[in-house]
């Protein structure tokens, strides 16, 4: 159905196997839940279970306080889903879960009146972009990597001095992840 608004951008969340994309996935109402390292931890070790499981391939990534941006391909369907559909999942399972046992209080602002779901983790509608050419992957994995520097975040004083990023990566080419593989090796 069409936006009766035409000034309204309709979002465009769908992805295609075996294209490259920039996602960007944020904590529902911009919460900084990713504050914390073990909700960044989680983030990583899904993504690495996916890469290793050949349902993706990440090419950058950062985990910024209430967000992420990742520049990956999916490649293959975990079951029936869709590999960022399950990463979500996943993700917000073990964020809920988390909560649940240490921070209740923090839980309720999760709090959702959905038919599927009591508590919403990731807000729905992520942005993607297509990475059709080299200049956009290069564009957005220098956007990714400084974005840790922005004066509103000050995270780091280099982009490879930030941990939760792939910077260091294409820095130094010593992968602190094992899930990286350069986008210079495919285009």
């Amino acid at each position: 159905m069409l936006s009766t608004n035409i000034f309204v951008p309709i979002r465009n969340s769908r992805m295609q196997m075996n294209e490259v994309y920039f996602w960007t996935d944020t904590i529902k109402d911009w919460r900084h839940l990713l504050k914390q390292d073990k909700y960044k931890q989680i983030i990583v070790n899904s993504l690495r279970e996916l890469v290793e499981r050949k349902k993706i391939v990440v090419y950058a990534f950062v985990i910024m306080p209430n967000h992420l941006h990742l520049v990956w391909k999916l490649i293959d369907k975990n079951g029936k889903e869709m590999p960022h559909a399950s990463f979500n999942k996943f993700t917000a399972h073990q964020m809920v879960e988390d909560l649940k046992k240490y921070h209740i209080k923090v839980l309720s602002l999760f709090e959702v009146e959905e038919t599927e779901r009591k508590y919403r983790i990731w807000q729905s509608d992520p942005l993607v972009v297509l990475m059709d050419t080299r200049e956009k992957v290069e564009q957005k994995i220098n956007y990714i990597h400084t974005n840790p520097l922005q004066g509103k975040w000050n995270l780091a004083d280099t982009p490879e001095n930030y941990y939760w990023s792939s910077a260091k990566y294409y820095e130094s080419n010593k992968d602190d992840f094992g899930f990286l593989t350069n986008f210079n090796e495919v285009f």
